[in-house]
């Protein structure tokens, strides 16, 4: 029999991260997911200076419409409400995903929880590509005014991440079924959690800004 002798230098009586239970035989990695969190949260920091620089420039062209369609014509409140629904039981069901990880209740339900969170992420990217198809029905495209190409810009943005977190999703269900449930694994899964509840709170200023305008407009 061998026995995992923990890191001397990391204190692994408490976990370094609430979101992974690696215990005292993994100093080595109890150190390195608290390190690796660390620098994926610089990274979220760097990705809301990009989404603050497309909220600034949404708010300069707001009034640039030049004729066309404004934010009241492109902006259907009912499917909003679902796409909002739907990206945050996703985030929730991610969260519940995180949960079984780090209490250890078995690969089946971790894989579960992803799907269903991975499911009702492709709902929302489903109702947004349809509000776009819509808009562009209407003759609200980017090339139309200033005000529309910082629209589809803002809100494109928010939905390519999405499909990159959907992607992302795919990856880790692969991993958990080739590797199992390993620390580096967890701690990918870990990260990309963040990474979706991330782009809740990126929506929700969405939300706040062109389409609860827009509707009420």
């Amino acid at each position: 029999m061998t026995s995992t002798v923990a890191d001397p230098g990391v204190d692994a009586s408490r976990p370094l991260h609430p979101g992974l239970n690696l215990g005292p035989a993994h100093g080595a990695a109890h150190r390195d997911a608290e390190m690796v969190v660390f620098g994926f949260w610089v990274f979220l920091m760097s990705d809301l200076v990009t989404f603050a620089m497309f909220f600034a420039i949404y708010a300069t062209a707001i009034d640039a419409t030049a004729g066309g369609p404004g934010n009241a014509a492109i902006t259907d409140l009912a499917s909003i409400a679902m796409q909002t629904g739907a990206l945050l039981a996703s985030s929730l069901v991610f969260g519940l995903g995180t949960v079984a990880m780090k209490y250890n209740e078995g690969r089946a339900k971790v894989v579960g929880l992803l799907l269903a969170s991975l499911a009702l992420g492709l709902v929302f990217l489903g109702l947004e590509i349809r509000d776009f198809m819509h808009a562009a029905e209407i003759g609200a495209v980017p090339m139309r005014s200033g005000y529309l190409s910082a629209y589809w810009a803002l809100v494109g943005l928010h939905g390519l991440h999405v499909a990159v977190g959907s992607l992302l999703i795919v990856a880790m269900v692969a991993q958990i079924g080739v590797f199992g449930l390993r620390a580096d694994v967890k701690s990918r899964i870990l990260r990309l959690g963040l990474y979706w509840h991330f782009l809740d709170v990126i929506w929700v200023g969405i939300i706040t800004v062109i389409f609860l305008p827009g509707a009420f407009a």
